[in-house]
Formats: structure tokens, C-alpha cells, sequence
């Protein structure tokens, strides 16, 4: 083995190091994103590749972060390719003024499937903040840097977000049901 076999050897060492552990993260951050497991699957599989070819260019710092970011970008840019738009959602007063409980609210009382079924029903800015926050625990700047906004736009999205995450499950808790 030469001294470029080792130095590769140990490159890919220390990122299986770094970043595998967070690959859960990035699968469900996929997943959430769009919407379907095979795809999620794929993006997740070609960001490692991505991350994996720019490990030279990591500073070290919050590898979770810089993954997620890269994965984040996959998924819109495969989003873009195959040109699967979400419908614009005009702000409406009403549905965003909701009760804004605080989210934990919806992950203590809600059966799995309802919760998925709601947060799949979100527009995908509301639906990446509140995996991002919610189920992957990034803090508001780490959410800024993985989605490239500013903090208040994080801010004001993940707060609508649990409006919209609320409109949707108050129905379905009140005995009602979804049209």
C-alpha cells in the first residue's frame, strides 16, 4: 500500500467516523422532504456520495449540520428535476393565528399515523423545519445554516408551522374527520 492508499484509508475512516451516525438523520430528513422512502433512499445514498467528495472541505465544527445541509440540497434539487411542485400556500390569517400550543403537544397525544398523515399534509418549508426542530433537535441557528434562511424566517416558518400542525390535528381530536 502506498502512502496515497493510506491517506484515502484514513479519510474514509475519519468520515464514516464523523458522518454515519447521522445518516437516521438524513434518511428521515429525506423522507419528510419528499415524501417518498425510495427517493429519500436515493438522495440519502448520493449526498454521502457528495459529502464524501467534499470531506477535504469540512473544517471541522457541527458535521451533523454540514450533512444535513447537503442533504437538504439533494432532495431540492431532485424536487426540482422531476419538477414535483407543492401547491403555494397563501398566508390566511385565520389558519396561521391558531391555538400555537406548544409541539409537543402533537407528538405526546396523536397515534403515529395521524401525525405522519398531518405532517404530510404541510407545505415542505413548514414540514423541513419541523423535522429539523422537532424531530432532529437542531437548534434555530443550526436550522439557518442546514436550510440556508435567515434565523427570524426560521423563526416565523417553524411557528406556522405548529399553527398548521395544530389546524390539521385539532379536527381529527376533536372526533371530526379531514375533508
Amino acid at each position: 500500500m502506498d502512502e496515497s492508499d493510506s491517506g484515502r484509508s484514513s479519510a474514509s475512516a475519519t468520515f464514516e467516523h464523523l458522518m454515519l451516525p447521522h445518516l437516521d438523520a438524513a434518511y428521515n430528513l429525506a423522507r419528510w422532504l419528499l415524501r417518498h422512502d425510495q427517493d429519500a433512499e436515493d438522495c440519502v445514498q448520493d449526498a454521502f456520495l457528495r459529502a464524501y467528495q467534499a470531506f477535504g472541505r469540512f473544517r471541522g465544527g457541527d458535521g451533523r449540520a454540514w450533512l444535513l445541509t447537503i442533504v437538504r440540497n439533494t432532495c431540492y434539487s431532485h424536487l426540482r428535476t422531476a419538477r414535483r411542485q407543492e401547491p403555494v400556500v397563501a398566508f390566511d390569517e385565520e389558519i396561521h393565528a391558531a391555538d400555537t400550543r406548544d409541539a409537543s403537544f402533537w407528538r405526546r397525544e396523536c397515534p403515529r399515523e395521524e401525525l405522519d398523515a398531518a405532517l404530510g399534509r404541510l407545505p415542505a418549508e413548514f414540514r423541513e423545519v419541523l423535522v429539523l426542530h422537532e424531530i432532529e433537535g437542531l437548534a434555530y441557528k443550526e436550522i439557518a445554516a442546514v436550510a440556508g434562511i435567515p434565523l427570524g424566517t426560521v423563526m416565523s416558518r417553524l411557528s406556522r408551522a405548529r399553527a398548521r400542525m395544530q389546524a390539521e390535528l385539532t379536527p381529527t381530536r376533536q372526533g371530526g374527520t379531514r375533508p
